[in-house]
């Protein structure tokens, strides 16, 4: 059995663990508002943006337009883009895309995959395993901001046009709510618009039901909307990802915590219990022994 002085010393380091616990939850639960407000305020822009350029892809499908982030081409060398984080705690929130990593790199052995990360998790874990990175785009994080996700994007867009890779995946978080993510793995390159998609393989129905579409004038041309719009849409698709990830990962944080919290209380009532059943004990066996020697004396 524990001696009384050891079970006070756990209960004075688990308390201390909860009130790191604690304020760790605090803390991102504060950062949490601001990464939420972020991601909602983007996610707006983001799928307009598509739709805009599923529009213009479908009114013009009849004058040949193109770009080269939309073309398709036999799919034979990828780039695997991981966005984890850059600190532990977090729950589930690296495994879980590390795990989708790993599965999709074994699903699809056929192609050459070439990895990069943003996050220090993602990264260790991937070095440590004698797996080479391509790139490690470290310090994202602290200074997320659009301009820092357009220059990976367009790094990764120049990899595209100089056809070292046919296609590039991201793996990410996608936050739903505070105590849920879902991993997904969403292809950023050839950029395909959800709509456009839907619209180049037409149904007997929807063609019936579809209303005629009406077509408008741009200016200065088609083309020169198109060329202006894919690369913004791309670092956009991009940019959400990031944002997606950061408000998964406070939200992953903030649940881990709170878990942890009620954790160490159970903990320490349970301690708190054990000291006093020790305390009575051994108060018992000092009075049956002083009643012992009483009794001896007599």
């Amino acid at each position: 059995m524990a001696s009384l002085r050891d079970i006070r010393k756990r209960i004075r380091s688990v308390k201390n663990t909860r009130q790191i616990t604690k304020a760790m939850k605090m803390v991102s639960a504060a950062k949490l508002r601001k990464a939420q407000d972020a991601i909602l305020a983007a996610r707006p822009y983001a799928q307009t943006l598509e739709q805009i350029i599923s529009e213009l892809a479908v009114r013009s499908a009849d004058q040949e337009l193109a770009h080269p982030l939309l073309a398709t081409r036999p799919i034979r060398r990828v780039e695997l883009l991981l966005l984890t984080s850059d600190r532990g705690l977090a729950g589930g929130f690296n495994s879980n895309v590390i795990r989708r990593a790993n599965r999709y790199l074994y699903e699809n052995s056929n192609l050459q995959v070439r990895v990069s990360t943003v996050g220090r998790k993602g990264n260790d874990f991937f070095r440590n395993r004698g797996h080479s990175i391509r790139k490690d785009f470290a310090g994202l994080y602290a200074t997320l901001n659009y301009r820092s996700a357009a220059n990976v994007a367009e790094e990764l867009a120049a990899a595209f046009l100089n056809d070292e890779v046919d296609a590039v995946y991201v793996v990410y978080n996608e936050f739903v709510s505070a105590i849920t993510q879902n991993v997904v793995v969403s292809q950023l390159l050839p950029l395909q618009p959800a709509t456009a998609k839907a619209a180049a393989t037409p149904t007997p129905e929807t063609v019936a039901a579809a209303p005629a579409l009406v077509d408008f004038k741009y200016e200065p041309s088609r083309q020169a909307v198109l060329d202006r719009l894919v690369p913004q849409a791309v670092n956009i698709k991009l940019y959400r990802a990031l944002l997606e990830s950061v408000a998964s990962e406070q939200g992953a944080r903030m649940s881990a915590m709170e878990n942890a919290t009620n954790n160490a209380t159970d903990m320490i009532s349970s301690y708190t219990l054990l000291y006093n059943r020790t305390r009575q004990a051994v108060i018992t066996k000092e009075l049956m022994e002083i009643v012992s020697g009483a009794e001896a004396l007599k």
